[in-house]
């Protein structure tokens, strides 16, 4: 198993971008990611997965859980610890979907 430093290595650059937002199906913003310390790699994750999958749906929250690689099963250890992993999770458990929408710095 490639750990999460391996997978981030091989997804694009998102430098140029500052913020996410989450839009829920209720249209409405649940959720924002910044590309800061901290949620960098988060960021790059969901960037990858939406455009890759056109949101954030089941199939793309089961492949961003193996892109996490390693924290995930801290985070199904650890509830809370990582929010945005517990945020995928719950994209499977629930049938959830969002759209994302990025800002540029």
């Amino acid at each position: 198993m490639t750990s999460f430093a391996e997978n981030l290595e091989k997804l694009e650059n998102v430098d140029n971008l500052a913020r996410m937002e989450l839009w829920g199906e209720s249209g409405k913003v649940e959720g924002e990611i910044q590309n800061a310390p901290g949620s960098a790699g988060s960021f790059r994750v969901y960037y990858h997965l939406a455009k890759k999958w056109g949101g954030i749906g089941v199939k793309a929250a089961q492949e961003g859980l193996e892109l996490f690689a390693e924290h995930t099963e801290d985070a199904r250890a650890n509830p809370g610890k990582h929010p945005n992993i517990d945020r995928l999770m719950d994209v499977v458990k629930e049938n959830r979907m969002y759209s994302i929408r990025c800002y540029n710095k």
